[in-house]
Order: structure tokens, then C-alpha cells, then sequence
């Protein structure tokens, strides 16, 4: 008896898992066929938008047959032209703008720090002898003693000035820009 209740048993798990087997999936198959459909459209509309292209001036090849266009190299004049001409102009040195530096009569200098013993202001002037620089060292006394400033300039330009201020700048000294009347 135990025989043939091992055997039902095999008997009903066999038909079970046969069933099973053998049923469609019907979801999971539809959505392959809809993934390989959206597949395919993109590559098809990938395709039709390289066809579509147009094509570079310099990547087309060249046929073995076909003549080249020989362009003629343009001809510039100007090389003959300008050396024989002249130009006059009626300027009265009156009617020139003057420079800012000359009617200004104003310097401009940096200060590039204030000290008040000798050998810090000597130490700052070596720092920005190193960076190119043509610093001075003034010495002053003033109401709260002696100081020795060390001063950049004066400058002929701002351009210059500019320079110099960021030359100091990257070397993290900071610069007092000082206007004086010149004279």
C-alpha cells in the first residue's frame, strides 16, 4: 500500500508540473514582439537619417576620370600700390588731444608696504626686485614716529601700473595706489 500511495503521489505531481509546462505565456511574449518592433523602427528611421545627410565638401571622393578644376590664385595689388601712394593731413598740433600723464600733471605710485624698521622695508624691496620690479624706499616721520615705506613707481602709464599691482598681487602683497601732483 505505501507503493501505491509513493506512486499516486508521483503520478499527481508529474500531470501537475506538465501542465504547467505547456501553457502559453501570452503576456511575455507580446511584449518581445513589441520590443522588436520598436527596435526595427529605429534602426530603419536611423538608417533613412544618415542617408538623408548631406554630405562635407572635402570628404566626397574623387573619381579617377573626372577633371579638376583649376582655380586662378587672386591677385593682390596692394603690394604695388601702397608703397607709390601718400597721404597728407592738416593737423594743427593745437587741435591734438593732449596725454593724461602730461596735462594731468599728476604720478601715480604703489605702495607696496610701510614699515618701521629699515630691514623689513629692505627684505619687501628684494622681493620686488626678484619679480622685475624698480622699487624705492622712502623714509618719513610723522606724528607717530619714523617709517620706511617701500613705493613702486612712478608710472608712465596705467598699463603699467596695472601690471605691477598684479605682478605683487600674485605674490600676495598688497598695494596702496597713492596719487601725487607732480613737480
Amino acid at each position: 500500500m505505501a507503493n501505491s500511495r509513493a506512486n499516486r503521489s508521483q503520478s499527481r505531481k508529474s500531470t501537475r508540473g506538465a501542465s504547467r509546462q505547456h501553457e502559453p505565456s501570452h503576456s511575455g511574449a507580446g511584449l518581445k514582439w513589441y520590443a522588436a518592433g520598436v527596435a526595427t523602427g529605429l534602426f530603419i528611421a536611423f538608417m533613412l537619417y544618415l542617408v538623408t545627410l548631406p554630405a562635407e565638401p572635402g570628404s566626397a571622393p574623387e573619381l579617377a576620370g573626372s577633371p579638376t578644376v583649376n582655380t586662378p590664385e587672386p591677385e593682390y595689388e596692394f603690394f604695388e600700390v601702397l608703397p607709390n601712394q601718400e597721404i597728407t593731413v592738416d593737423v594743427d598740433p593745437a587741435d591734438l588731444p593732449k596725454p593724461r600723464s602730461a596735462g594731468s600733471g599728476k604720478q601715480y605710485l604703489l605702495q607696496a608696504g610701510s614699515f618701521r624698521q629699515a630691514a623689513d622695508a629692505d627684505r619687501r624691496r628684494g622681493e620686488l626686485l626678484l619679480l622685475g620690479l624698480n622699487p624705492s624706499v622712502e623714509d618719513t616721520r610723522g606724528d607717530t614716529g619714523r617709517w620706511y615705506r617701500v613705493v613702486l613707481g612712478p608710472f608712465d602709464s596705467r598699463s603699467a601700473m596695472a601690471k605691477a599691482r598684479s605682478l605683487t598681487a600674485q605674490q600676495d602683497i598688497d598695494t596702496l595706489l597713492i596719487q601725487r601732483n607732480s613737480g
